[in-house]
């Protein structure tokens, strides 16, 4: 597991983006360090939620700051080992991706979600959510089972974008070499 202070935002195409999320098996003082510089990675990338495979991290965890605010740390929420049990309507609203710089893609989600999950306290909580929050846990929620939210929209819409995507494969492979 790396450590707190080697996490970076991962960007597409890192196969990590990809990959099905492990369960998290301890919330310890590791795990708190980590959701930190999560929230720190989020807040520096402008941000409103991060899971962590985005920071090179296999782990269902995420966090979410509908205020994308550091100084507002009432309106943290972290999300360990989320469960969504049930979803109900549609809407569609533009998305965003932290992993995915500058494209934003309307997206169909359940308006109203329900998701249980465990805090960094240890003790499992659930959460009924509409709006903004239902839409960030689905997205975030999406990461731990490494759906991308370009796999959300239409194949027209992904053939749209295939330059950007193409751009950041070519930064992926600059990076690498």
């Amino acid at each position: 597991m790396l450590p707190a202070d080697a996490l970076e935002l991962r960007l597409y195409p890192d196969p990590v983006l990809r990959t099905r999320a492990a369960p998290v098996v301890t919330v310890d003082e590791a795990l708190a360090a980590r959701v930190r510089r999560m929230f720190d990675i989020m807040y520096e990338k402008r941000g409103i939620g991060l899971a962590a495979p985005q920071v090179g991290v296999s782990e269902r965890v995420f966090v979410v700051n509908l205020s994308g605010d550091p100084d507002m740390p009432e309106d943290e929420k972290v999300f360990i080992n989320p469960e969504v049990r049930d979803a109900a309507g549609e809407c569609t609203e533009e998305e965003g991706c932290l992993s995915f710089p500058d494209i934003r893609l309307d997206v169909v989600r359940p308006e109203t979600v329900t998701i249980e999950a465990t805090d960094l306290s240890g003790d499992r909580f659930t959460i009924e959510a509409d709006g903004w929050l239902a839409r960030c846990v689905q997205h975030e929620f999406d990461h731990l089972d490494g759906i991308l939210f370009v796999a959300r929209v239409s194949m027209t819409r992904r053939l749209m974008i295939r330059r950007q995507l193409k751009e950041l494969e070519g930064r992926a492979e600059e990076r690498s070499s």
